[in-house]
């Protein structure tokens, strides 16, 4: 399994890369998923479903499923968040696993850069920065990848150096 960040400050269009590099690894007949970091809570649920009703009422966990989707909500309650080690092992088989965020996640990452976006690039202090997507002319000793060729960048991903 390739296990590939994408990472960068808020704003710097990460979501919008990893939604364009995700077709183009399928269209390759890669199997991919998707890690998110939420720096904030979220809930998919409402008040007042019966999934809420019943992690309200203390499930620690709710499976809901229908013909097409399913998803596994787990309550952390006072337990830590798992690391990456353990999300990893929570997902599926897959071929390609794409991070989102968690900048110092030790695993070789794209840095989605815009200098437009005023904060200082994460390669120079962040080692697992391999490459950088960027729009912009920038001095910089890492691979440079076009920020607007996902096709680009998913070569990159694909064709990167790991252990599997």
């Amino acid at each position: 399994m390739i296990v590939f960040g994408i990472a960068g400050w808020s704003g710097s269009g990460k979501t919008t890369l990893i939604e364009k590099v995700i077709p183009c690894l399928t269209g390759r007949g890669k199997a991919v998923s998707v890690i998110k970091h939420a720096h904030h809570g979220f809930d998919l649920d409402r008040p007042g479903k019966d999934s809420f009703r019943h992690r309200e009422a203390g499930a620690s966990q709710v499976l809901m499923l229908s013909s097409q989707r399913w998803v596994l909500m787990h309550e952390l309650r006072d337990d830590p968040e798992p690391d990456l080690t353990r999300q990893l092992e929570l997902l599926g088989p897959c071929d390609v696993v794409l991070i989102e965020g968690f900048k110092a996640a030790p695993v070789p990452k794209v840095e989605v850069y815009r200098v437009a976006n005023g904060k200082p690039p994460l390669w120079p202090e962040n080692e697992h920065v391999v490459a950088v997507a960027t729009a912009d002319p920038v001095d910089c000793p890492l691979p440079l990848l076009a920020l607007n060729d996902a096709d680009q960048v998913a070569r990159f991903i694909l064709e990167y150096p790991q252990s599997r």
